[in-house]
């Protein structure tokens, strides 16, 4: 949905995101990439385009010799990127750092295994998903465990929620990550909705 420059989009009458709040997808990228600065090259896994503000702000905190794969499940959602969105995307889908992959991110995470410096999830709801029920294999112990094996070695696995689950912090844990749970809010210092955002680190090799 559009209304002058703000956009929206809804699953029913539930709003997926809107262009106007955007500090918590923000945090997920700052978060990740305060953990991992000073490595060079980094490699990072952003499941999720959605409105592009997790990658935008990833973009901003990495150096030129960053790569940055996007896994987009839904055509429509990269298409209105191109298309209608455009201006809230601001050209960052054409830095030479990103590579935009229409598909699976599970799959791409299972196909990779120590490859990624950080892999970052904004996909459904979070843990208690809301748009696809194959969308939670991610976020179960197999699918966390998948994630472990694709990281590098004092990789970070940041993780969007709507909301807290303990569950999930459990199930984190029970695979081996450290994990900090980071409470944000949807429009940053300015306060909305209250968010989740796990950073989940593997260990380091001894």
């Amino acid at each position: 949905m559009q209304r002058g420059t703000e956009f929206s989009i809804m699953l029913g009458s539930n709003e997926l995101m809107n262009s106007r709040l955007s500090g918590s997808e923000e945090a997920l990228a700052s978060l990740a990439c305060s953990r991992l600065a000073g490595r060079r090259p980094l490699r990072m896994l952003i499941g999720g385009l959605g409105m592009g503000f997790t990658l935008r702000a990833a973009l901003g905190q990495l150096d030129a010799r960053a790569e940055v794969t996007v896994a987009e499940l839904v055509p429509s959602v990269i298409a209105w990127a191109r298309d209608q969105m455009a201006p809230v995307f601001n050209g960052c889908l054409d830095d030479p750092r990103v590579r935009l992959h229409q598909g699976d991110v599970g799959a791409v995470i299972r196909a990779a295994p120590s490859t990624w410096d950080a892999i970052l999830l904004d996909v459904d709801n979070g843990p208690d998903g809301l748009t696809r029920k194959g969308n939670d294999a991610l976020y179960s112990a197999e699918g966390l465990a998948a994630a472990s094996r694709a990281l590098t070695p004092g990789g970070i696995f940041s993780v969007w929620s709507s909301g807290p689950d303990p569950a999930f912090t459990r199930r984190l844990k029970q695979v081996g990550f450290a994990v900090t749970e980071v409470p944000t809010r949807a429009n940053g210092k300015r306060g909305g909705a209250r968010h989740m955002i796990w950073v989940a680190s593997k260990a380091q090799k001894v």
